[in-house]
């Protein structure tokens, strides 16, 4: 019995031992979720972090482009305007300069209006201007201007005579107004500049 009897102690103080490593493992675990919990948060957020950044990039890359392409765009429209006159429909062709253009350049084809008029009269030439190329050198969204190149044919037709063509390059300042971007200034380019 005396076996026994030294077996049952050794059993009631086992069973005491693991209780107290029981309740030291219970908050050893509970700190493990939580360091989980936390990782699995911060990964979360990173990712959410990572989306939205790259989602605002991309908004504001669409952005430049679309306006890039609508400044471009509104250029050669303009552009080939200026360079165009039907000697039948001078008013319209006058108008379709002032429509085309604004600030400085604007109030010079205002102010020379007549002058355009009678000379266009006077040697009965018809031109259509047609922009073969164009390239944006700058834009500013925010100030709302921008600088464009582009290469221009134009077809002369005068009265008796057979049709020339003329190619001309012209640096063009743009500005965006309530109608949209209009030409501020145009410059013809010598040849063989950039």
């Amino acid at each position: 019995m005396t076996g026994n009897s030294t077996e049952a102690p050794v059993k009631v103080d086992e069973e005491r031992s693991e209780q107290p490593e029981q309740e030291a493992a219970e908050p050893s675990r509970r700190g493990t979720r939580l360091a989980w919990a936390l990782v699995l948060a911060a990964a979360v957020f990173l990712g959410w972090s990572c989306w939205t950044y790259w989602d605002l990039r991309q908004g504001e890359t669409q952005d430049m482009a679309r306006d890039r392409d609508r400044v471009v765009i509104a250029a050669k429209q303009q552009i080939a305007a200026l360079n165009t006159m039907d000697a039948k429909r001078i008013d319209q062709g006058l108008q379709s300069w002032l429509d085309a253009s604004t600030g400085p350049l604007h109030d010079e084809l205002r102010r020379t209006r007549d002058e355009s008029r009678r000379t266009v009269q006077r040697s009965g030439t018809s031109a259509t201007g047609t922009v073969s190329d164009a390239a944006l050198t700058a834009l500013d969204r925010r100030a709302g201007t921008a600088r464009v190149i582009a290469t221009v044919r134009i077809e002369i037709t005068r009265p008796g005579a057979a049709a020339t063509v003329q190619r001309r390059r012209y640096d063009a300042a743009l500005t965006r107004t309530a109608e949209g971007w209009k030409l501020k200034s145009l410059t013809s380019l010598p040849a063989g500049t950039r």
